[in-house]
C-alpha cells in the first residue's frame, strides 16, 4: 500500500517531519511518500495561503508519477480536500477531520490547540462544515507561528501544553487535538504533561487511510464528488482529462 502525505506548504523540512511521523504509525507494508507543493507559501496561516495551498496540493498529487492507494492532506483547517476527492478515485483523508473524528471516540468533548489566533476561525469553519463542531469544546491558539514549531520546539510544546491545560480546566475538554500538521510527533510529550488523550492528526489520518484501503472503500462519485466535467482550464495544466486512473 502506498499513501501520499501532502504537506500544504512549501517547507521541505516540514514535509520530512510530517512523513516521518506518518511512518512511525504506518502498518508493515505501508509505504509513506511525503510530497511538497511546487508553489505556494512556506507556511499556511490564513485564508489566502489556505486557498493557494488547495490548488498547490491538487497540482502536486495529480502530477505524482507513480500509482498510489490513498492521499492524506496534512494541513489542519486547510481548504482543498473536496477538490482532491473529485479528482481522485482513491480515499482522501484530511487531518482536520481525521483528528476530530478520532477524538470523539475518546471523550465527550475535545479541544483543538492550533498556531496563531487568526487560524482559529478557519478551523472552526472547517469543523462546522464537516459536521464535527458539536463536540468541540474550543479551538485555542498557542501563539506559535507554523515555522516556529520547528525552530523552537521546546517553546512550542510549552505553549501548546499551557493552552491544553486551560482547555481541560476551563472548557471542560477531555481530549486534546493538535491543530497543525507541523505539530506531528509532539503528541506523546503533551499527553504526559496534560494528562488527557492527545490526537495527532497525521497519525490518525494514516490509520484511517489504511483502513479505507483495506476495506476497499473510497469516495462516492455519484453526486457531490463526481469527477469534474471536462472543461478548458486556462493557465493551470490540470484538467479532468489528466486525472490519474485508479491503481
Amino acid at each position: 500500500m502506498r499513501i501520499l502525505v501532502a504537506n500544504v506548504n512549501t517547507t521541505q523540512s516540514m514535509t520530512d517531519s510530517i512523513a516521518a511521523s506518518a511512518r512511525s504509525v504506518a502498518a508493515l507494508g505501508t509505504e509513506i511518500i511525503g510530497i511538497t507543493p511546487r508553489f505556494g507559501a512556506d507556511s499556511c496561516e490564513g485564508n489566502f495561503e489556505s486557498y493557494l495551498a488547495a490548488i498547490a496540493v491538487m497540482d502536486a498529487v495529480v502530477n505524482y508519477p507513480e500509482p498510489f492507494d490513498a492521499v492524506i492532506q496534512a494541513g489542519y483547517g486547510e481548504h482543498g480536500r473536496e477538490g482532491l476527492q473529485e479528482l481522485l478515485d482513491v480515499p482522501v483523508v484530511d487531518i482536520t477531520e481525521a483528528a476530530a473524528s478520532t477524538a470523539m471516540f475518546l471523550g465527550h468533548k475535545y479541544s483543538v490547540i492550533t498556531t496563531l489566533d487568526r487560524a482559529v476561525p478557519l478551523i472552526e469553519d472547517r469543523l462546522k462544515l464537516a459536521g464535527l463542531d458539536a463536540r468541540c469544546a474550543s479551538v485555542r491558539a498557542s501563539g506559535m507561528a507554523v515555522l516556529e514549531l520547528e525552530e523552537e520546539p521546546e517553546r512550542a510544546v510549552e505553549a501548546i501544553i499551557e493552552q491544553a491545560l486551560l482547555a481541560v480546566r476551563e472548557d471542560k475538554a477531555e481530549v486534546i487535538v493538535l491543530g497543525c500538521g507541523g505539530m506531528a510527533g509532539l503528541d506523546e510529550e503533551i499527553r504526559k504533561r496534560a494528562g488527557v488523550p492527545v490526537v495527532d492528526g497525521v497519525a490518525a489520518a494514516v490509520t484511517i487511510a489504511e483502513s479505507l484501503v483495506r476495506l476497499r472503500l473510497s469516495t462516492s462519485k455519484v453526486r457531490t464528488y463526481a469527477t469534474p466535467r471536462p472543461k478548458t482550464v486556462i493557465g493551470w495544466p490540470i484538467t479532468a482529462a489528466d486525472v490519474p486512473a485508479a491503481p
